[in-house]
């Protein structure tokens, strides 16, 4: 299997803008910082997801399927872009969000109401365990469902970061990033990085921020990131040897755990938008831009330095966390 001979649909907007933060990095003063606008992919308000959908999704219609099955939290931005995707390609869609259902209906969780697809409240399962039981559901009803893994963290959605690097590459003209720093949630975005990375011979240090504690998981997420790794560089026919060791997993911004919006993340969305005019998520890219922030602070990132921040999208679930954000930031 080739990269070039796996089919994808088209659902988004690429390449992706790349701009620089220059407001930004001078009140943080330096390094120069660049942002990859992953929000603005066009599916549903944007998002990392979109990528990994368009290969996901072109393997659903390959094998005709006719109902799309996905997990996440209630305010998920992949479950938003998947119900997206499904409406587009004349797919329902059947989500398991985690929780019970709100009083008030908000962000994310509206959209997906707005796409008209099937919501299934599962309470403290957000990650798709109740999964199996959809499914069979759904093939009793004469339906062909196909599973899109949380997260979109397979082998197929791993792939579109390995072409999100290439994409990078060809906007870069020349340029090289000492660091490449973003949100690591389900470990697809990782993955594809690390692999695209090694493929175009680049030399920046892939730093992923750990957005979520590890809990209920089969196997700690750095293990799972490296699992995935090996097995999509398997997937396309790659001889590449990795070890966890090379994993850099950065666990220090996880805070009160996933979704628990503190004191770092608040400072992390009104700083980008009062010097950059752009929106972070509250669960997220919020906590990821945390990260950058306290390694310039902390100088592991020097002022000589040329970071890009991967922006994975997320602002619709903004409105949702209202009562959690605290504007007085604003005013450093």
């Amino acid at each position: 299997m080739q990269l070039e001979q796996i089919e994808k649909t088209s659902l988004g907007f690429f390449p992706t803008p790349l701009v620089e933060l220059s407001r930004l990095s001078h009140f943080l003063g330096g390094p120069k910082i660049f942002m990859k606008r992953d929000d603005l992919t066009g599916l549903a308000l944007g998002g990392n997801k979109t990528r990994k959908l368009e290969y996901i999704l072109a393997d659903a219609l390959k094998q005709g399927c006719d109902t799309i099955i996905t997990a996440g939290a209630a305010q998920s931005n992949h479950c938003r872009q998947t119900a997206a995707a499904a409406a587009k390609l004349n797919l329902d869609c059947h989500l398991l969000l985690g929780g019970e259902a709100p009083l008030k209906t908000q962000g994310n969780l509206l959209l997906d109401h707005i796409f008209d697809c099937h919501i299934h409240w599962t309470g403290t399962n957000r990650k798709g365990e109740d999964i199996a039981r959809i499914f069979t559901q759904l093939k009793a009803a004469g339906k062909k469902p196909y599973l899109v893994p949380y997260g979109g963290s397979n082998e197929l959605g791993a792939i579109s970061f390995i072409d999100a690097v290439a994409e990078l590459q060809q906007q870069n003209k020349g340029r090289e990033f000492s660091h490449v720093v973003f949100a690591s949630s389900s470990g697809g975005t990782h993955a594809g990085l690390t692999l695209g990375k090694h493929i175009y011979k680049k030399t920046f240090e892939l730093v992923g921020i750990n957005i979520d504690k590890d809990t209920n998981a089969s196997l700690p997420f750095d293990q799972q990131i490296t699992q995935l790794i090996i097995s999509t560089a398997k997937f396309i026919g790659l001889d590449y040897s990795f070890s966890k060791d090379e994993l850099i997993l950065n666990s220090d911004f996880v805070g009160d755990g996933y979704g628990v919006v503190g004191p770092q993340e608040n400072e992390a969305i009104a700083l980008t938008a009062k010097f950059e005019g752009i929106l972070l998520d509250p669960v997220y890219t919020s906590r990821a831009m945390a990260g950058l922030i306290d390694l310039i602070r902390s100088g592991k990132i020097g002022k000589s330095d040329q970071v890009l921040f991967w922006h994975t999208g997320g602002a619709p679930s903004l409105f949702a966390y209202a009562d959690d954000l605290d504007f007085s930031l604003s005013d450093n």
